[in-house]
């Protein structure tokens, strides 16, 4: 496919690295046709350390002195046309219509005739919805000459919103699965010496970790000593309320808060959990699930999270439980953590299906969704 090709994120961590490596690695592309393009080297958000030094094609961080939430944005409107202008892709992938920098980016493209791609994990019921910003955002995704999203209920909503079902393709929300094989994996040392429960999680409310807390303060009753131990990796603006609930439950001996931990620094952790729990109320898509079950876990996954439906095979791979129902999630923990279940089938299972959604699948969804942009272009 001979055209260029530039992939814009709002920062560049290691979910990131690992599509644009997916991408260098198919046939299709060259490394030359790839331009990486970020609006900021560093985010409070999401503070990951990456490196680009071996990624082998070009990177542009429009922003590297400050962290992108600090960013001016009137700035970082002006860096990206700039930035559009010198590059000149014939197509760029732009995650979500949200962030102002991604809307300048759109209007390049459609004001220089290039090919703006949807980078989209957006559900209908990730967030209350607006009649009036629902028809807004409709004009705005229909400008896209095609889409690559996460999975069915992400394709669905922009089906709804008018992008048609041929033009939107599947395979964005996906992560370097090797680094997580258990071959690779097991041999690190094991942080915590009991059987756990591992989440991983910024500390805010729509992870729903206070009812995460409570449920395994109410399972750890019923259990006793051979109740397993519980890991919330992680921080945010809620640990001190999280650590208060643990010490009022008198917990401290039983849950365990290691802090942000950057990928390598988890990876011990998924290496020797039992089992994941992700128990967000609200979730476009939930990364921290593929990672889980590249290392080889069974998982227990909030039916709200945008994962779901394409990730859990119910009772193969995993569970699903309604994120506001204490006795499911305790149901679900005490059925993990009995004898009577087959953990390593489960997980196995796990491993299995992830295999189906690797940086391969985001290259190929991605190269689908260009070939389908250039055809329409072409034939218009």
């Amino acid at each position: 496919m001979n055209i260029s090709i530039a992939i814009l994120f709002s920062s560049y961590g290691p979910y990131h690295i690992a599509r644009i490596e997916g991408l260098l690695k198919n046939p299709q592309i060259l490394p030359e046709q790839i331009t990486a393009i970020e609006l900021a080297r560093v985010q409070e958000e999401y503070p990951w350390t990456t490196k680009f030094q071996d990624l082998g094609c070009s990177v542009v961080s429009l922003t590297q002195d400050q962290t992108l939430e600090r960013t001016n944005t009137i700035s970082l409107l002006f860096k990206m046309y700039q930035t559009l202008n010198q590059v000149n892709p014939d197509a760029v992938a732009i995650a979500g219509y949200f962030q102002p920098p991604m809307l300048m980016a759109l209007f390049w493209c459609l004001l220089n005739g290039k090919l703006p791609i949807l980078l989209s994990e957006t559900t209908e019921d990730d967030t209350p919805r607006l009649w009036w910003r629902e028809s807004i955002k409709g004009w705005i995704v229909r400008k896209y000459k095609s889409a690559l999203v996460g999975g069915k209920p992400h394709k669905r909503y922009l089906m709804k919103l008018g992008i048609p079902d041929d033009a939107i393709f599947l395979g964005y929300d996906v992560v370097g699965n090797n680094t997580f094989s258990p071959t690779k994996i097991k041999s690190l040392a094991k942080p915590i010496q009991k059987p756990y429960f591992l989440a991983v999680n910024r500390f805010i409310y729509k992870k729903n970790l206070s009812f995460l807390i409570q449920s395994y303060a109410d399972y750890q009753l019923l259990v006793g000593d051979n109740a397993w131990d519980l890991v919330l990796c992680g921080d945010g603006e809620l640990r001190p309320q999280i650590q208060q609930q643990i010490t009022s439950l008198g917990l401290e001996n039983n849950i365990h808060i290691p802090g942000f931990l950057q990928q390598d620094e988890l990876l011990p952790y998924f290496a020797h959990a039992g089992c994941f729990i992700h128990a967000s109320t609200q979730e476009q898509w939930g990364l921290v699930v593929n990672e889980a079950m590249a290392a080889g876990l069974p998982v227990i996954i909030s039916k709200r999270c945008g994962c779901f439906e394409d990730l859990v095979i119910e009772g193969i791979n995993g569970f699903g439980f309604d994120p506001t129902n204490n006795q499911e999630l305790i149901s679900l923990m005490l059925k993990i953590s009995s004898p009577d279940i087959n953990l390593e089938q489960i997980g196995n299972a796990a491993l299995e299906h992830i295999q189906t959604m690797s940086p391969d699948y985001f290259a190929r969804g991605l190269i689908q969704a260009i070939e389908y942009a250039l055809f329409h272009e072409k034939s218009k």
